[in-house]
């Protein structure tokens, strides 16, 4: 038997000018076929180097048949094996792709890339119980390095898997680390868990670990940990603390000053409050990207659009359930009390909604396919692979840009429009530091005025069409009557008596800026909230007080 020795390097791009030239002249199947028989009897560096040059060339069909016909070459390659299946994720064969590199993690379970990979490719499925299942099992094996930890991190957080991310956390501190990044990340995770005692222990680590630490919101984190009863705590001299740091970055700046009126505001030190407050939302303004014209003219071009000529037909055994209304107006204390019942599950703020809507309008999806597509993505990350519950909750508050669409997607949908005063609304909001540059709208009180404007415009024009699939809850009333205001929704829902005021799951993750009043006791505590800021924020009195 002859041995063909391995083409070196100039050889293999010869082949691939030749394949090439080939191509150019329509001969593809010839060219792709001269191109495998050259490859014969190279090293799995050499398939490999082939198939990336081809994939630069966005030729991914031939780098698909390229690493098939090395795969079979060289049968036990863990890097074959990876980027074959990268190259039928891109192709859109999932299966293909989950099945082998499920085969590649049970011969190598500790290969991080793979992890990622399978975990990214289940998670756009909506099977997030299973991308979790996946992640936690890298770490079953072998610890990792800091920088894997934080990456796994982020993509469990990402996809809503905070439990997970957080054992992650807990389990590499226990093991020893003393990367001050995994402490922090464990505390910002502990407060959506509501393991707030444990956040102040894992803030306290990365503070004296980093001098780099008070740039990672944690200020703001415990400002969020409790209510305060007087000035003597610490956090107070801690918070003034790091504005005097030299050096100090501009978003730390901005959400330690939210984080000191969020402070006098529980002493109910109001001046104070005021002051702080005032400070950070003009700083946070100065950088705000959310524009007044904007979101006029997109209200305007949603009350102007005609309802959607199609409605597909409901789906089989469950339905979706969307929570509504201004930002800070009771949707996160109202989702959590109702998913206190079996058959109703909280997937928190999904944001999927508005990312299907606007692939739609970019595309001018006008095909029945396109919107069966939509509302399959949709319904995955809505479901996922988790819960048997009759109600899905979404409680995006600005999905009520999307009415028209989510009645049109699933007929049996509900909604239930929260609504507030405005004035404590806007209080509410003004008084919160915001992630996302979406909300940049809350740090000015004439944009703050124009978002509520147009919210209820939305819903009054939502109401004229689509009456019977919507409820509206009053937060005021919801305070002053839990119960009576909860036995009527589980009315209109058709839910099954059940105490929705009883002790909530523990384990569940709240990822709002609520995630410790969602917690608490229901208080009224924010009822009226503005009079007390009159004096020293008048521009609330230039906002309606109904």
């Amino acid at each position: 038997m002859t041995i063909t020795s391995a083409p070196t390097p100039d050889a293999s791009e010869r082949h691939l000018l030749a394949y090439e030239r080939q191509r150019a002249q329509g001969r593809m199947q010839a060219a792709r076929r001269e191109l495998l028989e050259a490859l014969a009897g190279a090293s799995e560096l050499e398939w490999l180097a082939c198939a990336r040059a081809l994939v630069l060339r966005s030729d991914t069909e031939a780098a698909h048949a390229v690493l098939s016909a090395a795969l079979v070459a060289h049968p036990g390659s863990a890097d074959l094996r990876f980027a074959l299946a990268g190259i039928l994720q891109q192709r859109g064969e999932s299966a293909a792709a989950e099945a082998l590199l499920h085969e590649l993690l049970a011969r190598q379970p500790a290969h991080a890339a793979a992890t990622f990979l399978l975990t990214s490719l289940l998670s756009r499925q909506g099977r997030m119980h299973a991308a979790a299942v996946v992640m936690r099992s890298l770490f079953a094996h072998a610890r990792q390095d800091a920088d894997t930890v934080i990456r796994a991190v982020e993509m469990l957080d990402d996809i809503q898997r905070t439990a997970d991310a957080a054992a992650i956390c807990e389990a590499e501190i226990a093991a020893g680390s003393s990367d001050p990044r995994i402490h922090a990340y464990a505390g910002m995770l502990g407060i959506q868990l509501g393991h707030f005692e444990r956040v102040r222990e894992r803030y306290a680590f990365a503070l004296a670990h980093s001098p780099q630490a008070v740039e990672w919101n944690i200020p703001i984190g415990l400002s969020s940990l409790q209510r305060y009863a007087d000035g003597s705590h610490p956090d107070f001299e801690l918070f003034r603390d790091v504005l005097e740091q030299p050096g100090l970055g501009e978003k730390a700046r901005i959400t330690t000053l939210f984080a000191l009126g969020k402070a006098h505001d529980d002493i109910a030190d109001h001046v104070q409050a005021a002051h702080y407050l005032r400070q950070a939302n003009a700083l946070a303004h100065a950088h705000s990207s959310w524009s007044r014209k904007r979101w006029r003219r997109l209200v305007e071009a949603r009350l102007a659009a005609p309802p959607l000529s199609f409605r597909w037909p409901a789906p089989d055994g469950w339905a979706p359930l969307f929570i509504v209304g201004v930002p800070r107006s009771g949707t996160t204390l109202l989702a959590e009390l109702l998913a206190r019942h079996p058959l109703v599950c909280n997937r928190g703020e999904l944001g999927w909604l508005t990312t299907v809507a606007r692939r739609l309008e970019q595309a001018g999806a006008r095909e029945p396919t396109a919107f069966e597509q939509a509302a399959n993505t949709y319904a995955a990350q809505l479901r996922q692979d988790d819960s048997d519950a009759h109600w899905f909750i979404d409680k995006q508050p600005l999905n009520l840009l999307h009415i028209d669409l989510i009645l049109a997607l699933w007929p049996n949908a509900r909604i239930i429009h929260c609504r507030r005063n405005p004035r404590d609304t806007a209080l509410s909001l003004w008084s919160q530091s915001f992630h996302d540059p979406a909300h940049d709208y809350a740090y000015d009180f004439g944009d703050i005025a124009a978002l509520i404007q147009g919210c209820e415009r939305l819903h009054a024009h939502a109401l004229a069409r689509h009456a019977a699939s919507i409820h509206s809850v009053r937060y005021e009333e919801l305070i002053a009557d839990p119960g009576s205001c909860l036995d009527e929704l589980a009315h209109w829902l058709g839910l099954p008596e059940h105490d929705l005021l009883g002790t909530p799951n523990p384990d569940h993750a709240i990822s709002t800026a609520s995630a410790w009043q969602a917690r608490q006791p229901i208080h009224a505590h924010s009822v009226a909230r503005w009079r007390a800021y009159a004096p020293h924020v008048p521009e609330l009195l230039r906002l309606p007080d109904k």
